[in-house]
């Protein structure tokens, strides 16, 4: 497979928008260390010409990321739009009816913008009941449904069982586990890679023959 190149004059590479917290802004490592850097550097490898923009904030909810995307939007006009957001809503006990809303907004306003959409599924300790946290679980894959989008499993579950895989606070991940956190995210992203509108094929076909 060809590596990815530059894109010639006049051409800008498809985009993805990933929409996170502290959790996609290598919190704690150096940001090279990232599973959204390491992201950038598969496609390259893999030879998809798409470049990430790293919408990513410590500490984000759904609110604050609500507040954010309709600018990123028409700043990136991306092609594809990763939402990692929600975990720090569920450890602050936010309703779960509010949760929703905010995801289905951030989708609606993503698909509206002609982007692709993959929620990431979150989970919390049951600190607020059993009932709270499976249906905050679940809220992730009810809006997914709603608009067609997809869901990428909890991509911590790998980290787990597995020793130093998260740093000393017990929530974020180290170093050693964000390879593990993009391999969970792969699978997902790939299918959207293929069918995003100007997927590869389409991309090199723009590239004059030398």
């Amino acid at each position: 497979m060809l590596p990815a190149a530059a894109a010639p004059a006049g051409t800008a590479p498809p985009t993805i928008l990933v929409m996170g917290d502290s959790l996609s802004a290598a919190y704690g490592i150096p940001l090279e260390s990232g599973w959204v850097r390491l992201l950038q550097q598969r496609l390259r490898q893999q030879g998809y010409p798409h470049r990430v923009i790293n919408g990513s904030v410590s500490g984000e909810t759904t609110a604050g990321g609500l507040a954010r995307l309709p600018a990123s939007l028409r700043r990136h006009k991306p092609e594809i739009v990763l939402i990692e957001l929600g975990g720090n809503d569920g450890l602050r006990g936010l309703p779960l009816k509010q949760l929703r809303i905010n995801l289905d907004r951030l989708s609606r306003y993503s698909r509206a913008a002609g982007a692709r959409v993959a929620l990431f599924e979150m989970r919390i300790p049951p600190n607020y009941g059993q009932t709270y946290a499976q249906g905050f679980q679940d809220s992730f894959a009810v809006v997914a449904r709603a608009h067609r989008a997809t869901v990428v499993p909890f991509f911590l579950a790998r980290l787990v069982e597995r020793e130093g895989m998260f740093q000393d606070d017990g929530i974020h991940p180290t170093a050693a586990g964000q390879p593990l956190m993009l391999d969970a995210v792969w699978p997902v992203l790939e299918p959207l890679l293929r069918e995003s509108k100007s997927a590869k094929t389409a991309y090199w076909s723009s590239i004059p023959k030398s």
